[in-house]
């Protein structure tokens, strides 16, 4: 084989992975188009009716039986009014952890090996929220703890914070926008955000950190409510305030600020400057609002 093909190969290899197919149904490929060709000219000699769904039989045809109600998944505007609703129930952390192990309303639960909920600190007075878990996280069931969680601490000791600091001012607490690691380590969907959010907005709550720090562009964009790059909006701060209506009531202004997620920089070495940058001013927000 050609070094050219070779390449071809692995690219075609990785579209594959970062578009969620990370698993084989055969061992070889099959060409299902010259099944469908064969069938139709057998159905002309045999005097049938062609099929009328893409080439298949009549009796390919989907059965017009309803499914069980036992196994119809949850709609888009259910599944976030069941997310809604256990989120409000969770009165502690581990109520809320609890809450997400029993939460079918995102298929990602059925995929993933474990539920990544949290990392660090809970009394720590700063919380760093990121996308999604990978496969590292999955596997071991923690945020940030393959390559990029590495540096993720590395960025954060510079700063004087370590996830395994029980002093609270110098520890931080850990967490993702999502809790179940999508396949292939794609984006998270809009709809498995939507479903996700009021989960992590009860978690902020029940946290109650002083700063957030938010680690990429789907974590920025769900909890500030914006549609801008994750370019634009770092460099400022933000005052979060839940997108959920349902926690809007009496919630504070929490500060906010967005930075690149270490997956990127791990791709993007240059941008590791604009995260230093970033972490100067958590740590002049620190001693201005008196948690060093």
């Amino acid at each position: 084989m050609s070094n050219i093909a070779q390449k071809a190969y692995a690219a075609a290899l990785t579209w594959y992975l970062d578009n969620g197919v990370d698993e084989a149904l055969d061992g070889a490929p099959f060409d299902r188009t010259k099944v469908a060709a064969n069938v139709s000219i057998l159905q002309r000699k045999s005097g049938e009716e062609p099929a009328s769904i893409s080439g298949l039989s009549q009796a390919a045809k989907p059965s017009s039986r309803p499914a069980s109600p036992d196994h119809l998944p949850l709609g888009a505007s259910d599944a976030r009014a069941e997310s809604v609703k256990l989120a409000q129930a969770a009165n502690t952390l581990e109520e809320l952890r609890e809450a997400i192990a029993a939460y079918d309303g995102i298929a990602l639960k059925k995929t993933a090996t474990n539920l990544v909920f949290c990392d660090g600190n809970p009394q720590a007075p700063i919380m760093l929220i990121g996308e999604a878990p990978g496969a590292d996280e999955d596997r071991i069931g923690k945020p940030f703890v393959g390559q990029s969680g590495q540096l993720l601490d590395r960025i954060l000791n510079c700063i004087g914070l370590d996830r395994t600091e029980r002093d609270p001012a110098k520890s931080i607490y850990i967490s993702n926008i999502l809790n179940w690691r999508p396949p292939g380590n794609r984006t998270p969907s809009p709809g498995e955000v939507e479903a996700s959010l009021p989960f992590i907005e009860r978690h902020i709550q029940l946290a109650r950190p002083k700063i957030i720090i938010l680690c990429g562009g789907v974590s920025a964009k769900a909890l500030l409510g914006r549609t801008d790059g994750i370019t634009r909006m770092r460099k400022l701060w933000h005052g979060y305030q839940p997108q959920t209506a349902e926690f809007q009531a009496g919630a504070e202004i929490i500060p906010a600020i967005a930075t690149y997620h270490p997956a990127y920089l791990l791709r993007t070495p240059s941008q590791k400057k604009a995260v230093w940058a970033d972490m100067l001013m958590v740590q002049e927000k620190r001693k201005e609002i008196n948690i060093l």
